[in-house]
């Protein structure tokens, strides 16, 4: 009898390995830490806007520094650049650690701490996100793609799910503490993949900052409708259904839960992630991706708005764990379709200008959420929101009929630059 799972081909090169299992651990540790955020704003706050103030702090950064950092990762050293992009976000999750333990944090050190780790994240993203493809060969790159969605998944299975019991159990700032450790992995595992081959991009100006090369990188996106309209249909899907900042606020207020199921809440939609996920991996050769993003993404609203009408602890567990799936799946075929029609000299660049995208409508859809809870209340912020988005796939379909009509078998330009392990 044949196995029904086998090792995933991107896991037979060692530096994707290490990276992987080391974004693995860190992810965990990260979403152990944003969830437990989102709970202790709710314990200095009751006000549903307060969480806008994050929304705003991880947003600003990413708007303003993104272009400089996909410049960077295309100029600088990528595993260079990660090394010292996870060191600062290590020391962010410390010293959140240490103001809470010493019972003096406030909003505010949240949201300048949030800030600072925010303008890490604006660099390390598109170092990461390009350094992928130069460390495997380009017909393992959805092996890949699927692999990192499942370790963001299954972390965020993890992290959410220990935070609230090491809230109950241990004591806030230990949610912290953890975090910070847990980039220790991803440094390792930085250490011991050694150099790793890449195309730096040419300069195209010799003074100062080079606004002739980040300009290429934007025309590359406008004229690229593919790849452009999966990042709007990114954009205008998380803006409307970005709801998770208010689950604390549904999990006291509606479901009159504690914090050990808000865990399980918060954890819900890696459930459904990962399972998609792991379909994703086992899968080559997938075709009409663009039916089934665009089918994803409505999927993704559907869900958004049950988890609104909820009133019941399963079913809502139910709705996020269907909203996880349908994301891991947009965001699996998203970032296949990117990767591959891009070159590897511009790859940081349309990696950047993506994050505005993928970073600026999660954090922006937070700030709209906690503004509608707080005028019309948490369902009719949620529920409303998943109409937007099923609206939203409806306009890009409309406007741009070449990503429905992409299929997964056009011309790829890209691949590692070296396949050596």
């Amino acid at each position: 009898m044949k196995p029904i799972l086998h090792i995933p081909p991107a896991l037979r090169h060692r530096k994707f390995a290490l990276l992987w299992a080391g974004m693995l651990i860190s992810v965990a540790g990260s979403q152990m830490q944003l969830w437990a955020l989102f709970w202790q704003i709710r314990s200095l706050s009751d006000q549903p806007v307060a969480v806008s103030g994050v929304g705003v702090a991880r947003f600003l950064p990413i708007l303003l520094l993104s272009l400089f950092a996909g410049l960077t990762a295309d100029r600088r050293n990528r595993r260079r650049v990660m090394l010292t992009t996870q060191s600062i976000m290590m020391l962010t999750a410390l010293s959140l650690a240490a103001l809470t333990a010493f019972g003096v944090i406030q909003l505010w050190h949240i949201y300048l701490l949030t800030a600072l780790q925010a303008a890490a994240i604006a660099f390390d993203t598109p170092a990461r996100q390009a350094l992928i493809p130069n460390l495997l060969p380009k017909q393992d790159l959805p092996s890949a793609f699927s692999l990192n969605s499942i370790a963001m998944t299954t972390g965020s299975i993890v992290g959410p799910a220990l935070s609230g019991v090491v809230i109950a159990y241990a004591g806030q700032q230990f949610t912290y503490l953890f975090n910070a450790v847990s980039y220790l992995a991803v440094i390792a595992a930085l250490i011991a993949m050694g150099e790793v081959p890449q195309q730096a991009a040419a300069r195209i100006s010799s003074r100062g900052i080079d606004w002739a090369a980040i300009r290429q990188g934007i025309r590359f996106i406008l004229h690229s409708p593919i790849i452009l309209s999966s990042m709007l249909l990114d954009f205008l899907a998380t803006f409307f259904s970005s709801a998770n900042t208010l689950l604390p606020f549904v999990a006291q207020d509606i479901l009159r839960v504690g914090p050990v199921e808000y865990g399980w809440l918060a954890g819900a939609q890696s459930i459904g992630g990962i399972i998609a996920g792991l379909a994703l991996s086992q899968r080559s050769n997938l075709r009409r991706q663009g039916v089934i993003l665009l089918n994803a993404v409505l999927v993704f609203g559907a869900a958004t708005m049950v988890f609104g009408i909820s009133r019941w602890f399963w079913l809502t567990f139910l709705s996020l764990a269907l909203i996880g799936a349908a994301d891991a799946v947009s965001t699996v075929l998203r970032n296949t379709i990117r990767q591959l029609q891009t070159p590897d000299a511009l790859r940081g660049r349309m990696v950047s200008i993506n994050q505005i995208f993928f970073m600026g409508g999660p954090q922006l859809g937070e700030i709209e959420a906690g503004l509608v809870a707080q005028a019309f209340g948490v369902p009719a912020a949620i529920i409303t929101g998943g109409l937007g988005c099923i609206l939203a796939v409806g306009l890009v379909n409309w406007r741009w009929p070449e990503l429905r009509r992409f299929n997964g078998d056009e011309p790829v330009l890209a691949g590692a630059t070296s396949t050596a392990d």
